[in-house]
């Protein structure tokens, strides 16, 4: 039997530096900052952006009016709050942040205006299910608003993390997706193509480049060039000991929080059977794979949310490699050499995404699953896996910070497009212990809750967690100041400086 390590070699590929393109001359003297993307954001209005890029972009543009701690508990951002009964919430704007880009003051109004317009059936944003408790919104003066909710929800602050929108321009159907007006630590300067999106940090006047460049040795021959200043993320552990190795190049990692899983479609009838689900988590060799793909860039998971989370489940014992265990529980289903199971798995075209799936395929093999790799560019992938049109596939969620997660991605009633219930799972347990926890008051036996519903998910397996993926942050060495977050958010942007050299060049230029 060959090992974790012989399996992982057999299917990893030397990864060639490519040339890249002269459409950018090496080392632009204007003291711009530019970073380079693996995916481009979609849009730009934060009711309705859904995917990573957009929302961390968003998150430049736009002031919210919570924030979270290292716990993820919810933190005032623009506005303290109190809770005057167990359903109603008042909201308190603070003085920071509170200047939209085209220089009118954000209000009360604004506030209202951000949140009806996701209430309005009519708008379909995929926000909407999440802020149904909503049945009321009231502004006491400029700066104060009252959420009257139609339930008690002590969860209610952590779900107004969407940034704030002009209600001047919300009433006359401003095209925010392209043309964003916030009141973030960035103003929109233009988007004169899909590739590159041009910000200006407001507080200096530092112009911000965001160019895609979705092939990763491009990026990183653009990083060495300097024609980008930054990387985050999306390069395989490979690269990064290349660029470990370059005396212009600094790289930086940190425990991450964004959870990689598999996903099912349970109605499909060969998914959608347990024991199958099962033997595809106990054949893959998770341990194998972080350590030899990933180069130990990255931890087990075993729910959504990691352990330091507030309503995370620090004591569950995941499904542990046995190619045996996976052998008899195909059996027992019905497959074996002579019927032999087959699967159909789509991934992204990302390389290494790519590479990854190839691992996976390889360690289902050895207990007798054929598996069938498609890779699709973004945009149809990510289409596939909203639509339903899928049996198995790898992604990981972003920035989740709340436990209603639970509810848009597990509920029954969460099948889209009511919310991201994509594999289409049902379990009245479930759904139980989702409503039970939502309307609990006591934060701890809340948790408790939670901890019980992420101990039923591990067992019925709508996804096999993964792993949590380190935040990694390649950088040129007049790059300063750049904090990297455990989800992975572009916030250190609102921070980070380039040093000397840049700024003499800068000089010079102008």
């Amino acid at each position: 039997m060959r090992t974790g390590k012989a399996l992982l070699s057999a299917v990893l590929l030397g990864i060639p530096l490519a040339g890249c393109d002269d459409r950018i001359p090496a080392r632009i003297p204007d003291g711009t900052l530019r970073m380079g993307l693996a995916t481009a954001p979609r849009n730009l209005d934060p009711r309705f952006a859904t995917d990573a890029a957009s929302e961390r972009i968003n998150r430049l543009l736009y002031r919210r009016l919570v924030a979270f701690d290292a716990a993820s508990r919810p933190i005032p951002a623009l506005a303290t709050w109190e809770q005057p009964t167990p359903a109603r919430y008042l909201f308190t704007l603070g003085q920071d942040g509170r200047i939209f880009s085209d220089g009118s003051r954000l209000d009360a109004e604004d506030v209202k205006a951000t949140y009806a317009s996701i209430l309005d059936p009519a708008g379909a944003s995929p926000h909407r299910a999440l802020l149904s408790i909503i049945q009321d919104i009231r502004t006491h003066g400029p700066d104060r608003i009252e959420f009257r909710l139609a339930e008690p929800d002590p969860l209610f602050p952590a779900y107004l993390g969407i940034g704030i929108l002009p209600a001047a321009l919300i009433r006359r159907d401003h095209g925010f997706q392209r043309a964003p007006v916030g009141s973030g630590p960035f103003r929109f300067l233009d988007w004169p193509e899909t590739g590159r999106l041009r910000l200006e940090r407001r507080r200096d006047r530092r112009r911000l480049e965001l160019l895609l460049v979705k092939d990763p040795n491009v990026r990183v021959m653009k990083l060495l060039r300097g024609e980008i200043h930054l990387l985050q993320n999306d390069l395989a552990p490979e690269l990064l000991d290349y660029l470990r190795g370059r005396p212009e190049v600094r790289v930086r990692e940190l425990d991450g929080a964004n959870f990689s899983y598999l996903g099912f479609n349970l109605r499909d009838p060969v998914t959608g059977l347990l024991p199958v689900r099962r033997a595809i988590a106990h054949a893959i060799d998770r341990r194998a794979i972080l350590r030899f793909l990933f180069r130990d860039g990255g931890r087990l998971a075993e729910a959504m949310f990691p352990p330091e989370h507030w309503a995370g489940a620090p004591g569950l014992a995941g499904y542990a490699h046995d190619p045996a265990r996976a052998e008899a529980l195909l059996a027992a289903a019905g497959f074996g050499p002579q019927q032999p199971l087959r699967l159909v798995y789509k991934t992204s075209s990302d390389p290494f995404r790519v590479r990854l799936a190839t691992v996976i395929q390889a360690q289902l093999a050895r207990v007798g699953i054929r598996v069938e790799v498609r890779s699709y560019d973004w945009g149809t992938f990510y289409g596939d896996i909203k639509a339903g049109r899928f049996q198995l596939y790898s992604l990981s969620w972003v920035g989740i910070r709340t436990p209603d997660i639970f509810r848009y991605v597990f509920h029954s009633a969460s099948v889209p497009p009511q919310g991201a219930n994509r594999g289409r799972y049902r379990s009245p347990r479930a759904d139980r212990l989702i409503e039970t926890a939502r309307a609990e008051q006591d934060p701890e036996r809340q948790a408790e809750h939670y901890r019980e519903l992420q101990a039923l998910l591990l067992e019925e397996l709508p996804y096999i967690p993964l792993w949590y993926e380190h935040q990694v942050y390649a950088y040129r060495s007049e790059v300063q100041g750049y904090r990297l977050a455990p989800d992975g958010n572009y916030d250190g942007l609102a921070e980070v400086e380039l040093g000397s050299g840049a700024t003499e060049r800068r000089k010079v230029h102008r």
